[in-house]
């Protein structure tokens, strides 16, 4: 960076948002951060701070049209224009096949992991078009293009990738860039806790199943992983890179039969 960035982090409290906010900060950005619970924020804060960066808090839920403009607002207000979005909100407890899935469920995911990204990216592009130069990471999954059980989640996420294929096309003369990350089996703790209580299986037993499923040796990836991802797509070094999909999986996606 060639001065401090403003950068903006939904799901920022913790797992991928939280590492994320980590890495911008070693390189000295100035860093929103929205969470819908303070104390994680407030956590996430202290760290960001302690690597360099300067860090604001911003409780709001992401799925609500008036909280986002306030927080974007807020934002501008303390830091100046927006240069780097990265929408990491994502939710996938209680999802189902199609005939079991209760359509509140429906509802709760696609307004967490689909619609937030439509609100956020509203916000924000009117101002990156003013400055003619921005960069949006929206984080989607593996899920999107692989077998699951996860119904909305998986439709949601799918919805990700169109959307940001959608919003690159639409601003790349603007200068503005749009690229999506997809991470494969990663070893957070909203993954690992929630889908061990849904499914009623131990979290050892849960690690073990999903280390197996990938193909690189180690198993699981880090919520580093994805945040290193997106530092480099929202990086100048990526200049020429928009409407990409790239999957962050130990090369999951890449795996047939």
């Amino acid at each position: 960076m060639s001065k401090a960035e403003v950068v903006v982090i939904t799901g920022a409290s913790a797992g991928v948002g939280r590492a994320t906010a980590h890495a911008f900060a070693r390189r000295g950005a100035r860093v929103g951060l929205i969470a819908r619970g303070r104390t994680g924020l407030e956590g996430a804060a202290s760290e960001v701070t302690s690597y360099g960066g300067e860090p604001l808090i911003l409780p709001a839920d992401v799925s609500s049209a008036e909280q986002v403009e306030a927080a974007a607002e807020k934002i501008e207000n303390e830091f100046g224009p927006i240069d780097i979005l990265v929408n990491n909100v994502g939710i996938g407890g209680e999802d189902q096949g199609p005939v079991k899935l209760k359509e509140e469920v429906w509802d709760r995911i696609f307004a967490t992991n689909l619609k937030s990204m439509f609100l956020t990216c509203k916000c924000v592009l009117p101002v990156m078009e003013k400055q003619e130069s921005g960069a949006i990471v929206n984080i989607s999954s593996a899920a999107a293009v692989a077998a699951t059980s996860m119904l909305a989640y998986k439709t949601s996420k799918a919805g990700v990738n169109a959307l940001t294929h959608s919003i690159a096309m639409k601003y790349a003369k603007k200068g503005i860039r749009a690229n999506c990350i997809m991470p494969g089996l990663m070893k957070t703790p909203m993954a690992i806790e929630g889908i061990s209580k849904f499914r009623g299986i131990s979290k050892q037993d849960l690690i073990k199943a999903r280390d197996n499923v990938v193909p690189l040796k180690g198993g699981m990836g880090s919520g580093w992983d994805t945040a290193y991802a997106a530092l480099f797509l929202a990086s100048d070094e990526a200049r020429f890179i928009t409407a990409v999909i790239l999957p962050v999986d130990g090369g999951q996606c890449a795996k047939v039969g």
